[in-house]
């Protein structure tokens, strides 16, 4: 099969498991606050479960060297994308759904370090670099189906419970399209070149703590779009317009990438710039009208993939012959941040009575990590002729 079509799998299979499975409980919060399944802050605490998920899937992710390892986990992953999710159309108060969006964050970590693992090589190999960036962009489009979605469901009065037997189709239907179509492992090299030792670097560590801080960043206004818009807009249909508005930015921003020409000393510039991009996204949510809330889409929308994307393209720079450790253990730093996100949330909620103290912490945390790409590191000359940029089609 075609390594184009390969790669378009890879974009729908991390479009499903990410916008769908990972993130479908944003434009799900203000119908479960408003059964009383869920307070703010038991919300949070289920979007820390989910978090949790995430860490220990990107953990053990990062064990899975054997051909058979990575299919079971990419398998499995996304097929549990699909059963938890629609399981969840039974689940009701806090415990059953943090524990479904436990195991669903467990099942996208396996999703999104496998198809990285496969499909980027992949491209480098059939120098396809563009496509293999725009896989990146799956997420995004996820995000803005599911907000589309829930905007169609609430013009309807539907509440949360049969919004997840949505949501469950439309992942069962991308995922029996894509299935046989998706990278196999034996594609790919996972263990080292013969003869090269793969050691962690000092680029790689403050990288993951670069990660960490974008995680605990983004993920407040990521988790909590849509319950603000919701409060501020009072129910009305415009509130439902943020969160696709959200997926979609992200995804340009993922395209506006792709068409920069690759060089491995920019690659920290860019970083920088769509660190302290989302960081005035996030400042700009404390205005708390709407003018703020469409700033923080804009702003922390439209990097929020980007980020991620430049995150594991430098790490492919810094060490280029372990791409599928370097991809677990950079999303296992990226999901401690995470946790920390809703947990900072749920304190600021119940301290503070509302968000601002969690959002003027995270868009703090998100300035520190643009300044950390400032300290220049020394890319490996075999790195960096590994990582030199191929021919574009």
């Amino acid at each position: 099969m075609s390594p184009t079509l390969r790669l378009i799998a890879s974009f729908v299979a991390l479009m499903m498991a990410m916008g769908i499975g990972r993130f479908a409980l944003t434009p799900q919060l203000p119908h479960l606050v408003s059964e009383g399944q869920l307070s703010l802050t038991t919300a949070g605490l289920v979007a820390a479960a989910n978090y949790l998920g995430y860490l220990l899937g990107a953990l053990d992710a990062m064990f899975a060297r054997r051909p058979d390892q990575v299919r079971l986990r990419l398998n499995l992953g996304l097929w549990l994308c699909v059963m938890l999710t629609l399981v969840s159309f039974e689940a009701d108060g806090f415990i059953v759904h943090a524990l479904l969006r436990f195991g669903t964050g467990v099942a996208s970590a396996w999703v999104l370090v496998m198809i990285t693992s496969l499909s980027q090589p992949l491209a480098a190999r059939s120098n396809l670099p563009r496509l293999g960036a725009l896989v990146f962009a799956g997420p995004g489009l996820g995000i803005m189906l599911t907000g589309l979605l829930a905007l169609v469901s609430n013009l309807f009065g539907l509440g949360s419970a049969p919004l997840w037997l949505i949501y469950a189709g439309a992942a069962l239907v991308m995922l029996l399209a894509v299935r046989p179509m998706l990278p196999q492992p034996e594609d790919t090299p996972l263990q080292p070149a013969s003869g090269l030792t793969v050691h962690p670097t000092r680029g790689i560590a403050r990288l993951g703590l670069i990660y960490g801080l974008y995680g605990i960043g983004y993920i407040i206004p990521a988790t909590f779009m849509s319950q603000m818009a919701n409060a501020r807009f009072h129910g009305q249909w415009m509130a439902d317009l943020f969160w696709p508005g959200f997926g979609l930015a992200a995804a340009v921003g993922v395209m506006l990438l792709s068409l920069r020409r690759p060089t491995t000393n920019g690659t920290p510039r860019w970083l920088m710039l769509t660190l302290w991009l989302q960081a005035a996204g996030v400042f700009a949510c404390l205005m708390g009208d709407g003018l703020g809330l469409a700033l923080g889409v804009i702003l922390c929308g439209t990097p929020f993939l980007a980020c991620m994307q430049l995150v594991m393209q430098r790490s492919r720079e810094l060490a280029p012959h372990a791409t599928q450790r370097n991809a677990g253990l950079l999303t296992a730093c990226f999901a401690l941040g995470q946790l920390g996100g809703p947990l900072l949330a749920a304190l600021s909620n119940q301290l503070a009575g509302s968000l601002q103290p969690a959002l003027l912490a995270a868009g703090s945390g998100l300035l520190v990590a643009g300044l950390l790409t400032l300290r220049p590191t020394v890319v490996p000359a075999a790195c960096a002729t590994a990582c030199a940029p191929t021919a574009r089609r």
